[in-house]
């Protein structure tokens, strides 16, 4: 077998896993969302909307940590293991403290932040239950994001699928016993969102027999070094993550002073869907990391580059097949979330999401870079594409679409920013490739 081969075949073997892990969640995700159009109607959606923002923060950091940290990881346990050998017990105990502390604070200033995100007299008292409820969730998620890049890291891919996968089942049932055998509403999809991630962490766990593991747990004290490591290399996709909460914001916000709450939700049920493509993605491009920052860290670059192409063609099919199914059965998928057949939340729902889902293959593209960038050590390239693309070009296309287009125009929004970050971003992958192979 060629080296090439041999990498594209290791390649496929963490991309399904990581498909099937990512894609798993998401499938969580939109079933809650279902769950919560038929408890609590079209404002409960537009509530889980405005608290997405800080489902992102919570993720970001673990990402931050996690991505970042199993980088640095794989990057020297082969020749330098004592180097990283306590690497994943600090970062752990500090993501478990920061998630504590961030409870406190959504805790106290629940009001002004829920009129931050959107709320207004519709919203504000869904927004009190949900959200004062999921933030019990923050130090779990991090933890839970950095479980599962480092078991990732250390060969078990399979581990990190099953984990999800028996996450999605088990949460997805916990959160229909709450919901209508319980009569929860509201408060059981929060408390739902509690479990999520503490079942993914009961499987990892499980790495602890994985006879070729060099991970272990170590009390220690987080340390400073440490810390900067993980975020320096893990500082592009807590931003790629840290965009998603900031657009949907902005998103929000534009659409709540052109349309109001019916047209957030019907965004919230297009983003939703949306979750389905970027996740399949980004299980491509957590593929390909492992495999790009071990040949990377053994002085085999030609292998990263042929890792980057293999995931390349990967990710954009498959976006494309996605994008095109997604949109041929548009109506039936949004009329499974209008639940109260409300006209104006269909009218937004059926017109925007076509419009949204043609960013869906420069978004793959774009995420496989950026994650591709990290894996071979170049943070800081990687790191100006996510802010690019997350912030320098989206934010101020939402607001200019939004003024030249209303509604349609800020759905627009998305696909010009990928397209455009596509351009940009190819050019700075060719020069690494050419380093790479020079």
């Amino acid at each position: 077998m060629t080296g090439a081969l041999a990498i594209k075949r290791e390649i496929n073997h963490y991309v399904i896993r990581n498909i099937l892990a990512n894609v798993g969640l998401s499938t969580y995700v939109l079933i809650d969302t279902l769950f919560i159009a038929i408890a609590a109607g079209s404002l409960g959606l537009t509530v889980l909307n405005l608290a997405l923002p800080l489902y992102n923060i919570f993720n970001a950091t673990g990402l931050l940590l996690g991505v970042g940290g199993a980088t640095y990881f794989s990057l020297h346990k082969v020749k330098e293991p004592a180097r990283v050998q306590t690497t994943y017990s600090q970062l752990m105990i500090f993501a478990f403290g920061l998630g504590v502390v961030e409870i406190g604070l959504i805790w106290l200033f629940l009001d002004p932040l829920l009129h931050l995100l959107g709320a207004d007299s519709q919203t504000l008292g869904l927004g009190r239950t949900y959200v004062g409820i999921m933030a019990f969730s923050a130090p779990l998620y991090m933890c839970n994001y950095i479980t599962i890049n480092f078991v990732r890291n250390d060969g078990n891919p399979s581990l990190t699928m099953m984990a999800t996968l028996t996450e999605t089942v088990c949460v997805v049932l916990i959160d229909w016993f709450f919901i209508f055998k319980l009569g929860l509403q509201m408060e059981g999809a929060a408390l739902a969102v509690i479990f999520s991630p503490l079942c993914s962490l009961l499987v990892l766990s499980r790495h602890a027999r994985f006879k070729h593991r060099q991970l272990t747990w170590r009390w220690v004290k987080p340390q400073l070094a440490t810390l900067k490591a993980a975020a320096r290399l893990g500082l592009a996709p807590f931003m790629n993550e840290m965009s998603s909460g900031v657009s949907i914001y902005v998103f929000n916000w534009m659409l709540l002073l052109l349309a109001g709450n019916y047209a957030v939700a019907a965004y919230g049920v297009v983003a939703n869907v949306a979750i389905i493509t970027l996740a399949a993605a980004n299980g491509v491009a957590l593929g390909v990391q492992p495999i790009a920052s071990r040949e990377f860290g053994k002085h085999a670059p030609q292998n990263a580059v042929t890792a980057f192409w293999h995931g390349l063609k990967l990710t954009v099919t498959l976006a494309a097949l996605l994008t095109l199914g997604l949109i041929i059965f548009k109506a039936p998928i949004v009329a499974l979330f209008n639940t109260e057949h409300q006209p104006q939340l269909l009218h937004y729902a059926l017109t925007g999401l076509p419009i949204y889902f043609t960013s869906a293959v420069f978004a793959a593209a774009n995420i496989l870079m950026i994650i591709f960038l990290t894996a071979v050590n170049r943070g800081q390239v990687s790191f100006t594409l996510s802010f690019l693309r997350g912030y320098v070009i989206l934010l101020p296309l939402i607001v200019l679409l939004a003024w030249l287009g209303g509604v349609n125009g800020v759905f627009a929004a998305m696909p010009v920013n990928e397209l455009l970050i596509t351009l940009i971003g190819a050019g700075m992958v060719r020069n690494e490739l050419r380093r790479l192979t020079a």
